[in-house]
């Protein structure tokens, strides 16, 4: 896979999936504008992708704001001439149950998640539609977006509209040959360690090296960050340019395609539904079979 010629901005690159993306972009020879809210850390990402031959500039900054974005999009057009390719990676979490969750806890995962990946998209698409040149958007999405999760109305929130935006901004920037894609990763995190499963895994994993067994890597379809990079390098290249607007599933050794809502069931009345047809016919009709929630709890 050759990128070689194209500029891409990751946010959140400086450590975690991020710091994958970054590094593989720029291994397929794409010049990267690595972007994280700790300077140190998006430094530190850049020294390792020169030292290894590739082209990269750090630019720190908290997404969010229409300012941070363009900052980015002005930071790889200064350093590689173009942008060619958006990643929106950077996210916090601030998980709490519904009746714990403070105004703040739940706004400042909007505003990074989902208003970062808005900004961080729109400059991009500006940029890109001026060059005419096509180009790609790879957003992070999350199993939380797709099913809920305990703990995560915000996060899952976030994540759920993100994956409504790439189906809409995918038919709004097809003209332009602008794909935008999803990327659902499962991979060992600092927020992934928390989880008692994996803990002892991703701990030998960082301690000697261990390989995570099959029952993980298959089974679970969980791996390293390592291992979610090269689907970003594929949505980023021209390999791609029939895929868009699709949330894609990447983990371990399983790489999968998430479905979109549409309805299952229908039934239908003359002159309307009162409240007493729905009931009379609710659990042999529409309602017979109701949709599962949640992500099930990770079991080997």
């Amino acid at each position: 896979m050759n990128l070689t010629g194209k500029a891409a901005v990751v946010t959140g690159g400086g450590r975690g999936l991020g710091l994958a993306y970054v590094r593989a972009l720029a291994g397929a020879g794409a010049g990267v504008v690595v972007n994280d809210v700790d300077a140190d850390a998006a430094r530190a990402a850049v020294k390792q992708i020169t030292e290894d031959g590739g082209r990269a500039v750090a630019e720190p900054v908290a997404v969010g704001t229409a300012e941070a974005a363009q900052a980015l999009v002005d930071r790889a057009v200064d350093a590689f001439g173009r942008l060619d390719v958006m990643v929106t990676n950077a996210g916090v979490l601030r998980d709490r149950v519904l009746w714990k969750m403070s105004d703040d806890d739940f706004d400042t995962v909007q505003h990074v998640h989902l208003r970062g990946t808005f900004t961080c998209a729109r400059a991009a698409a500006v940029r890109m539609r001026e060059q005419d040149e096509g180009g790609r958007i790879v957003v992070a999405g999350s199993p939380a977006g797709q099913r809920g999760n305990f703990g995560q109305t915000n996060y899952a929130a976030a994540k759920a509209g993100i994956a409504a935006m790439v189906r809409t901004w995918a038919m709004e920037l097809a003209k332009a040959g602008i794909t935008v894609n999803a990327v659902v990763p499962n991979a060992a995190t600092e927020m992934t360690k928390t989880i008692p499963l994996f803990a002892p895994y991703i701990e030998a994993y960082e301690r000697d090296g261990t390989p995570f067994p099959d029952t993980l890597r298959k089974g679970l379809a969980f791996g390293t960050a390592e291992d979610c990079a090269g689907l970003v390098v594929f949505l980023a290249s021209d390999a791609s340019a029939g895929v868009t607007g699709q949330c894609v599933g990447i983990g371990g050794d399983k790489l999968s395609l998430w479905s979109h809502p549409q309805e299952i069931t229908a039934a239908y009345t003359d002159g309307g539904w009162s409240a007493d047809r729905i009931a009379a016919v609710w659990p042999t009709s529409v309602g017979g079979r109701p949709e599962s929630y949640g992500i099930p709890a990770p079991t080997l």
